[in-house]
């Protein structure tokens, strides 16, 4: 299959060197530096070069913010059959995008950004398969997954960021305040130092997807959620309440098994 990656990113890399030697591959970035270190695949820097590749199937792997953009600016230079895919994070307007354009399209998220995963080592990591849009671009990405020993999972648009607002603002704004109000230590302990290699992970991600993220109409009602508790522990705090302390520790050990 001819397969064109937009993008020269961590996530576009990580599908070139994927991909590149079981089908032919072509990476496009408007950055050719980011080019340099590609192999084993053509290097494209002009949307005349992605019209004559005639790719059978699209990766768009550029930043959130941009997604949607590039797709438009691409489409123009694709074959009518072409399979449009993204490996976003968050899918708001996505499928209405889809469907305005009359291609096949199929949307996945591979759960193991590269700031915290193993790249070469995937077997407990996650992805999520949209069960909407093109049959057959469903099956290439499931077979894919399940190839790198992930658990695939299957979802809607809808239920993609509804999970998504969940299992990725919930850690992302926890990391937020305590970058917030953290100081500098000396001798720092160990849930210290773990606590601070998340949040130096999660803060040199795209402002962009921490944006979207957050964004995402669904956050408002979690982190609202996180500030009812911090209200609650704080009353307990304020009273030294041993009793409401126990059955606080008690709840929330349940929510972790």
């Amino acid at each position: 299959m001819r397969i064109l990656i937009l993008g020269a990113g961590k996530m576009g890399s990580f599908f070139v060197d994927l991909l590149s030697f079981e089908h032919e591959t072509a990476v496009f970035d408007i950055d050719a530096k980011r080019l340099r270190f590609m192999y084993n695949t053509q290097r494209f820097t002009s949307m005349d070069e992605i019209g004559n590749f005639r790719p059978e199937l699209v990766i768009n792997a550029v930043t959130l913010k941009y997604t949607l953009e590039v797709f438009r600016q691409v489409i123009p230079h694709l074959p009518q059959d072409c399979i449009l895919s993204d490996i976003s994070s968050v899918k708001t307007g996505f499928k209405e995008f889809y469907e305005s354009t009359g291609m096949r399209y199929v949307s996945t998220h591979p759960m193991f950004g590269p700031t915290f995963a193993n790249l070469g080592s995937l077997s407990h990591e996650n992805a999520i398969v949209i069960n909407e849009g093109d049959y057959m671009g469903r099956i290439f990405f499931r077979d894919l997954y399940n190839r790198l020993g992930l658990h695939v999972c299957e979802y809607s648009f809808d239920e993609h960021d509804e999970t998504m607002a969940y299992s990725l603002s919930i850690p992302f704004v926890s990391t937020f305040v305590f970058a917030a109000v953290m100081k500098h230590q000396d001798a720092p302990g160990t849930t210290f130092k773990r606590h601070l290699g998340i949040a130096q992970g999660v803060l040199s991600e795209d402002d962009g997807l921490l944006r979207e993220i957050l964004f995402n109409p669904r956050t408002k009602n979690h982190v609202e959620r996180i500030r009812e508790e911090l209200k609650d522990l704080i009353a307990i705090i304020d009273a030294r309440d041993e009793d409401a302390l126990n059955a606080y520790l008690t709840r929330i050990r349940e929510n972790i098994k």
